[in-house]
């Protein structure tokens, strides 16, 4: 082999190496906008043990970021609210090759921009060209001990919900069974706490009270009647 054919077939190894381009990632897009930034990428995840010593073996990761919004009530932005993202539980696609500990998967908390949206970035293994998670997000879950250590802080109306990613490489598809969601919080302030500016935000509505029942006029002395307009000028028995 002359040295421009061997120049060929690296180029050739390192192309195939680096997976299907970004723009060949995903076909079917069924996440409604809240998986966005796609990529593949190989990291090493344990060896092949030879004879006489060891090789190290790639898994593929598809990497990308789950985003989404965070308002108040009136549906206004609201920023610096963080969002995490937990995995309970992954389908292992048994591959005629077990590496323990390699189909790891791993998330970055998101934060709230200016505009309200999040974006927690994410790295999944792909097992023989397949992600399937399931996992929650979590937001702003340490609401409790901010307003107690800051006398305030943003309290989530929904404090955390379930997800179902899944990706097929093959195919191109993605989904996400939760869509783009919105997540609305009000401020929550400690009376006991220091003396601060407040949190912008609206408060959740307040249902009216009831009002109170009118109580019955006592009876005026003698049985008659207090409204009697005529009583005092003398008509009468």
């Amino acid at each position: 082999m002359n040295r421009k054919s061997l120049c060929l077939a690296v180029a050739c190894a390192g192309a195939a190496a680096c997976g299907p381009s970004n723009k060949a990632l995903v076909r079917h897009d069924y996440a409604e906008g809240q998986v966005v930034d796609l990529s593949i990428t190989r990291k090493v995840s344990g060896t092949h043990d030879l004879f006489f010593f060891s090789i190290p073996k790639e898994t593929p990761f598809l990497d990308g970021y789950l985003q989404g919004i965070v308002t108040d009530y009136e549906d206004h932005p609201i920023q610096g609210v963080v969002v995490r993202a937990v995995a309970s539980g992954e389908s292992e696609v048994e591959s005629g090759e077990s590496s323990p500990g390699f189909n790891v998967s791993s998330f970055d908390p998101g934060v709230s921009d200016t505009n309200g949206v999040y974006r927690i970035r994410f790295s999944f293994p792909i097992l023989d060209g397949i992600v399937d998670l399931r996992g929650k997000l979590l937001y702003n879950p340490g609401w409790e001990q901010e307003k107690t250590e800051l006398g305030r802080a943003y309290e989530p109306q929904l404090k955390e919900s379930p997800f179902h990613f899944y990706y097929d490489e093959k195919k191109g598809a993605v989904i996400f069974d939760q869509g783009i969601r919105k997540t609305i919080v009000a401020p929550a302030v400690n009376p006991g706490g220091a003396k601060m500016a407040a949190l912008p935000g609206s408060k959740p509505p307040q249902e009216e009270a009831p009002k109170p029942k009118e109580k019955p006029q006592p009876a005026a002395p003698g049985g008659g009647d207090s409204q009697d307009l005529f009583k005092g000028f003398g008509f009468g028995p």
